[in-house]
């Protein structure tokens, strides 16, 4: 999917997740899971793929360290906003998610967060993305995906299935947690589902 074009006409549909209390509560349970091994400060997270940092956002305000990665210019405008607006510390780099290191976002992050980047990218970059990642990664970390089942969607999201990542996150164990909550657009069939991955 060309997210630099959905920005730019302001199509970015994932961002009512916002609006849809299932998706809320149930994102809230899994950062409150994180959060009970020790008092905030927590850390530091990456927010992979943080868009305009809605949920980035959110972690910051519990305590968390956060930085947000994203590749395109408009989402991170957006973002630079509502952390202003928010009045949060979340740091903010360009750069992209297969590069994690050359993009000089630091290291040793508890916590890794993926609300719609992964389930997106062709193989080769979901690879690149699973070894930047465990680069970057503490050896305690966690890392919270969302993924849409696997489809053809046209230019959408083609999702993932629980095998493949695990195979981009070699030395990895992930549960699938159940539905996100998120209702996909219509005519959109995807049916999207949380995922912890714990290092193995």
């Amino acid at each position: 999917m060309n997210y630099a074009l959905a920005y730019k006409i302001g199509f970015h549909p994932w961002e009512d997740a916002l609006d849809m209390p299932p998706f809320v509560e149930r994102i809230t349970e899994l950062f409150v899971e994180e959060e009970r091994r020790q008092d905030p400060p927590y850390g530091p997270a990456l927010d992979i793929g943080t868009g305009s940092g809605i949920w980035g956002i959110e972690l910051a305000k519990r305590g968390w360290e956060v930085t947000g990665i994203d590749i395109v210019n408009n989402a991170l405008r957006r973002a630079r906003a509502r952390v202003k607006e928010a009045s949060v510390d979340m740091h903010l780099v360009k750069g992209d998610v297969t590069a994690l290191r050359e993009a000089d976002v630091g290291s040793g992050y508890r916590l890794v967060l993926d609300t719609g980047t992964f389930h997106g990218l062709p193989s080769a970059e979901r690879e690149a993305m699973g070894r930047e990642v465990s680069a970057i990664a503490a050896p305690g970390a966690t890392v919270l995906m969302v993924a849409w089942n696997p489809r053809r969607r046209g230019p959408f999201p083609r999702g993932v299935s629980h095998a493949e990542i695990e195979r981009a996150f070699p030395g990895w164990s992930a549960t699938d947690l159940g539905p996100s909550g998120f209702h996909a657009p219509k005519p959109l069939r995807a049916v999207e589902h949380w995922y912890r991955l714990r290092r193995a």
